[in-house]
């Protein structure tokens, strides 16, 4: 097989394949964001304020009185 010969064969089997990939990507992606919005919709509106976590001894982010 001449190169030539070799570049046609790969050109006519990377549009078909380029094709799949994107079509399997295009379908991941739906089913990723199909998920995700069920995931947002069992969430809480609002959730609980955190409990006030008492600071470390040595932060210095907390004056000292």
């Amino acid at each position: 097989m001449t190169p030539l010969a070799a570049t046609e064969a790969l050109q006519q089997v990377a549009g078909p394949v380029g094709l799949l990939l994107v079509v399997l990507l295009a379908v991941a992606t739906v089913l990723l964001i199909r998920n995700m919005d069920r995931r947002l919709k069992r969430l809480p509106r609002e959730f609980p304020p955190a409990a006030a976590e008492p600071a470390a001894p040595g932060d210095p982010d907390v004056p000292r009185g």
